[in-house]
C-alpha cells in the first residue's frame, strides 16, 4: 500500500464527503495536515476484520467492497462503497477492533483519517458532530431495511434489487452496469448462491429485461425491474 502527500480538498469533487460539506475552504490547511493519501490497487486489503481501530477511510476515487465473515468463513458483502462514502466508521466507537473488512473492487485512492483527529474535531466541531449522527442513523435504517428484504423477498426479487442497488449506485454505460461482478459476487450481494442468480439472469433475460454477457449486464427495462420490487423499496 503505496502513501502519498495528502491531497487538497479544494480540488476534491465529492461534494458529499461529510469533510468536504463541513469544513470551508479556510479550514482545508487543517484537513490536509491530517489526512493521508492512500492509494490501493484492484483486489488490495486496506481493514482487516479484526483488526485493531486505527481511522476512517473517505473513497476519493474508486470503489471499494465491504465485507464481513459469516459462517464457516464465508464472506459476505454488506455493502459497495462509491466516491464520497465512508469506510470504516463503526470503528469509530467502543470497538477495539474492526468489525468488518474493506478492500478495493479497482484502482482506489482512500482520504485516511486516524481517530485522534476526528475525537478532536468532533468535540469542537458541533456541525460535523451532527452531520455523522445524521449518517449512523441513515446508515442502520439501511442495515434494518436490508435485513426485512432478504427475510421477505423471492430469490428473484433479491437478484433484481441488487442489480437495481448496483444501477443506482454506479450507473451503466452502452455496454452495461459500470460495477462489473462475477456470478458469486452478485449472488453474496444479493444473499444467495451463483445457481440461482444464473437461473434469474438468463430469466430476466428471455424476458428481455436485461442483457448479458459475460460479467457485462446491460438493464433494458429498468421502469419494469423497479416495478417487481417497489413494495420493498419506500
Amino acid at each position: 500500500m503505496k502513501k502519498e502527500a495528502a491531497g487538497n480538498c479544494s480540488t476534491c469533487r465529492n461534494q458529499s464527503c461529510l469533510i468536504k460539506k463541513n469544513y470551508g475552504a479556510h479550514n482545508y490547511d487543517v484537513v490536509q495536515e491530517n489526512h493521508i493519501v492512500i492509494e490501493c490497487k484492484k483486489g488490495q486489503s486496506f481493514i482487516i476484520e479484526g483488526a485493531p481501530v486505527h481511522g476512517m477511510y473517505f473513497v476519493y476515487s474508486g470503489k471499494a467492497k465491504v465485507t464481513k465473515s459469516g459462517y464457516h468463513g464465508k464472506e459476505q458483502i454488506l455493502r459497495l462503497a462509491a466516491e464520497g462514502d465512508i469506510i470504516g466508521l463503526r470503528g469509530y466507537n467502543h470497538r477495539k477492533v474492526y468489525p468488518i473488512a474493506a478492500t478495493a473492487w479497482e484502482a482506489t485512492t482512500l482520504c485516511y483519517f486516524p481517530n485522534k483527529f476526528f475525537t478532536q474535531e468532533l468535540q469542537t466541531h458541533h456541525t460535523l458532530a451532527y452531520e455523522l449522527m445524521l449518517f449512523y442513523a441513515e446508515e442502520l435504517d439501511k442495515t434494518e431495511e436490508r435485513v426485512k428484504k432478504f427475510a421477505q423477498m423471492t430469490v428473484r426479487e433479491k437478484v433484481v434489487d441488487a442489480l437495481l442497488n448496483i444501477y443506482d449506485r454506479f450507473g451503466q454505460d452502452e455496454v452495461g452496469l459500470k460495477l462489473l461482478l462475477s456470478r458469486s459476487d452478485l449472488a453474496n450481494l444479493a444473499g444467495t448462491n451463483s445457481e440461482q442468480v444464473i437461473r434469474v439472469l438468463m430469466t430476466l433475460k428471455n424476458e428481455k429485461n436485461i442483457n448479458c454477457e459475460g460479467k457485462n449486464i446491460f438493464l433494458d427495462k429498468i421502469d419494469v425491474l423497479r416495478k417487481e420490487v417497489r413494495e420493498y423499496n419506500y
